[in-house]
């Protein structure tokens, strides 16, 4: 049976999807056919029993998470990536160890303030409930937003540390894999003990941020309602799925503009830098790195 011999435990909005690709470029890699396994993030079992449900794809049993590794043939290093790991550091962490004892973990942060917006601006575009704004978030619920909590990122090393150990943490910073993703790639290429004079084609960057036009019709599309169940229907009649699916597809596209479009406010970023303040200086000591460049 092949396992992992090393896992991408997080964070989201930090190139984690960019860095899966890459990997999967390296013949003497192999990453699971399912990106984000999330597997080891909680109890699915205890899930199921509490909920009496098993949503379809779930990869909730070992023996599914088992399935994702069969087409390993020559490979030295076996991974995944699920970037919410590092978040639900509690459950995740004893999981991880139960079944991988022996496995490397690495982790990719970003700018905790950069991180917040990037994630809001995705619950934006997708439609996700009804965002409220950062500074509602810092100023009413600082410690029940998981947009805000995503990026405290001491507690959640530190339980990783002590877990494994420090030197099977690798730690890396999102900038840096902005700079100069080659060199980033060489180096995670020799944590994980393969290669690292390849040299992977970083031209593509996946998931680019991107936010609506107009709010109203990217609700319409995405979201169940009646003016989208009418449209639905009425499309129905005229095209097959292939074509329906494309339309849509193409709608939303039109609806979208780039982040720059809609800056972080300087007052937002100071309050949510205020807000991330100490737990950067904890994770400096913790990580023995300069994080200056995210104080400023």
């Amino acid at each position: 049976m092949k396992l992992p011999n090393f896992i991408i435990i997080g964070v989201q909005k930090a190139g984690t999807t960019s860095i899966y690709n890459y990997l999967k470029q390296h013949p003497q890699v192999y990453m699971s056919s399912v990106k984000e396994t999330n597997f080891f993030e909680r109890d699915w079992q205890d899930v199921r029993s509490q909920k009496g449900e098993r949503p379809r794809g779930r990869i909730d049993t070992f023996e599914k998470y088992t399935q994702l590794f069969n087409g390993v043939t020559h490979e030295i290093a076996i991974g995944e990536a699920s970037p919410n790991y590092l978040f639900h550091h509690q459950e995740s962490a004893p999981r991880i160890k139960k079944y991988l004892p022996q496995v490397k973990l690495i982790a990719i942060l970003r700018n905790p303030v950069e991180r917040a917006y990037s994630d809001y601006l995705m619950h934006m575009r997708d439609a996700i409930g009804k965002p409220r704004s950062l500074a509602e978030q810092v100023k009413s619920s600082p410690e029940s937003s998981f947009t805000l909590l995503k990026g405290r990122y001491h507690n959640q090393l530190k339980h990783y540390f002590d877990e494994f150990g420090p030197d099977t943490v690798k730690v890396y910073l999102y900038h840096e894999l902005c700079e100069n993703a080659v060199k980033l790639m060489q180096d995670m290429y020799c944590f994980i003990g393969v290669d690292d004079t390849f040299s992977p084609n970083t031209a593509t960057k996946a998931q680019v941020a991107k936010i609506p036009k107009n709010k109203t019709l990217n609700t319409l599309i995405k979201t169940k309602n009646p003016v989208r169940s009418f449209a639905a229907s009425a499309l129905r009649l005229f095209f097959p799925e292939a074509v329906r699916r494309k339309l849509r597809s193409g709608i939303i596209e039109i609806n979208l503009q780039d982040k720059e479009s809609a800056p972080l406010s300087s007052s937002d970023r100071q309050l949510l830098l205020d807000y991330y303040h100490g737990d950067i200086l904890k994770l400096q000591d913790l990580l023995q790195r300069d994080l200056s460049v995210w104080l400023n």
